[in-house]
């Protein structure tokens, strides 16, 4: 869709959508459990659409040589806004007068509608249909893009893609770092209050901590990414191997560090906020990778590869309650961070193996003459 009819639009209007659906949600849950759950159903499906036409707004607006610190900056928005939302939720419940825990909702919606307002007014799918852009900086990104969003539409290769090492590579690292995202998110509280009688979510703060690290590992290190991948240093897939690496095997040294940090709640809690705030450099890896190695199709890959990277949501925490259901004991969350580590590790490798950073044969896109001639006037 958004390939079709432009990354504005869908964008934008998934967004709204979502923020529209969550003011309604304090209604639904008064009306019927049901109508609750079919509300959350919606809404999941709408922030679906998200990322995908993010990444054919990114591949059509961002150059080359600004990808990896772009990238990790808007995927390190996430993180920004968890923390946010998080402590105004919170001050919201604490403090509001007109509903509690339904104000969280009223006062995120309104701001989601409020957003997408400016959204539709200020953005555009591309540089060729922005009417304010100078002529300078329009040329400037136009011609330093592999790919430019025209009015032709391409031939999805679908056979090239899912026979493609490169991009199943990506799918693989991606599958490894929801893994252990979501097993550190939902699954580590429980290890923290279970084997070290520490609940990390009665501080805010603390709990605001491993997104405020993954918010500024994923920032500088998309700035570290770009500086290396300039010229005459090393080549573009050296630099998403070595990201990619880092983001996946640090945070599972880490892991081993809460398994072994004996009764210290301080090494804990460190090695928590460390492990996801390291995971954040495969922003300049594996997802950095998908543009690269095929801007006029990313967004379709990134749809693909965020539909099957979740699933690590459904199953992570299966296995975590599998091994912990008898006993949560320090013994038992050793092997589950044995599982994670070893899925971090396979991730690492697959990419390393067969990751690529630069364009691939199937993903090329030749420029007609008539794209070339527009551009030249």
């Amino acid at each position: 869709m958004a390939e079709r009819i432009g990354g504005k639009m869908v964008f934008g209007g998934g967004v709204l959508v979502t923020a529209g659906l969550t003011l309604l949600t304090p209604v639904a849950a008064r009306c019927s459990v049901y109508m609750l759950i079919c509300l959350r159903v919606l809404e999941g499906m709408s922030e679906g659409v998200t990322f995908p036409s993010m990444y054919v707004l990114l591949s059509c607006w961002i150059p080359p040589a600004e990808r990896s610190r772009a990238v990790a900056f808007v995927f390190a928005g996430t993180k920004l806004g968890s923390i946010v939302g998080m402590q105004l939720s919170g001050l919201l419940c604490d403090y509001c007068y007109f509903g509690c825990w339904p104000s969280v909702f009223y006062v995120l919606g309104v701001v989601g509608c409020v957003w997408s307002s400016a959204w539709f007014v200020l953005c555009y799918s591309s540089p060729s249909v922005h009417p304010r852009i100078s002529v300078a900086e329009r040329e400037y990104i136009e011609q330093s893009m592999e790919y430019c969003q025209t009015s032709a539409k391409l031939q999805t290769p679908w056979r090239k893609i899912v026979t493609s090492r490169p991009f199943w590579a990506c799918a693989v690292a991606q599958f490894a770092n929801n893994w252990g995202a979501y097993t550190l998110l939902t699954c580590l509280p429980m290890y923290l209050h279970d084997v070290m009688q520490f609940d990390m979510t009665e501080n805010g703060f603390l709990s605001a901590l491993p997104h405020i690290a993954a918010w500024l590992i994923m920032t500088a290190g998309g700035h570290l990414a770009d500086w290396l991948r300039a010229p005459n240093r090393l080549q573009a897939t050296t630099v998403v191997k070595l990201f990619n690496t880092a983001g996946l095997l640090i945070p599972g040294l880490f892991l081993f560090v809460v398994g072994f940090s004996g009764c210290s709640r301080a090494l804990a809690v460190s090695a928590i906020v460390m492990s996801t705030g390291t995971a954040g450099l495969c922003a300049s890896g594996f997802i950095v990778s998908l543009i690269d190695m095929a801007p006029a199709y990313a967004g379709i890959l990134m749809g693909i590869t965020n539909t099957l990277a979740p699933v690590s949501g459904i199953i992570g925490p299966e296995v975590v309650g599998a091994l912990i259901y008898s006993e949560s004991t320090r013994s038992q969350w050793l092997k589950v961070f044995y599982i994670t580590t070893a899925i971090y590790c396979f991730g690492a490798a697959v990419f390393v193996a067969f990751g690529s950073g630069e364009i691939q044969d199937w993903a090329a896109v030749p420029q007609t003459t008539a794209d070339s001639e527009e551009r030249d006037s």
